[in-house]
């Protein structure tokens, strides 16, 4: 795995659970709105006797399962990731690789903020994914 690929598992597992929680919100409001029969209505029965809404919640409890362990995985990844940014020796380095991949900065943020040159940047960018050890 290269440089980049370890430090962008972090975006991409924001990403994933976010999408989770976006999931989880939309069967949430999707509970919320299924109705029960009424007394007077004729229903048919199959072999599947659970409410619509149980089922639901079934599939909300799994999803908020499934997003409490990708948020402590996100954690521990951080932690290692910033362990081994840490590690490293030069301080332009380390702080560019902070802002771009924990603080999800644009390019231009982090120019501002190490008051540098776009091309500065990137040179520093790439000499930082060089410098850069991947922990096993």
């Amino acid at each position: 795995m290269t440089a980049k690929e370890y430090l962008r598992q972090a975006h991409n597992l924001d990403a994933l659970i976010n999408s989770h929680i976006r999931e989880k919100e939309e069967l949430q409001q999707m509970a919320y709105s299924i109705s029960s029969p009424s007394l007077g209505e004729r229903v048919q029965t199959s072999r599947n006797t659970d409410a619509p809404y149980v089922r639901t919640l079934e599939k909300i409890m799994l999803l908020e399962d499934k997003i409490t362990a990708e948020i402590d995985n996100l954690v521990d990844l951080k932690t290692e990731m910033l362990s081994a940014i840490n590690a490293m020796d030069d301080y332009e380095e380390r702080l560019l690789l902070k802002y771009r991949y924990f603080e999800g900065c644009t390019w231009e943020e982090v120019c501002a903020r190490l008051h540098v040159s776009n091309r500065t940047v990137h040179r520093i960018h790439s000499s930082a994914l060089q410098n850069f050890v991947v922990p096993e």
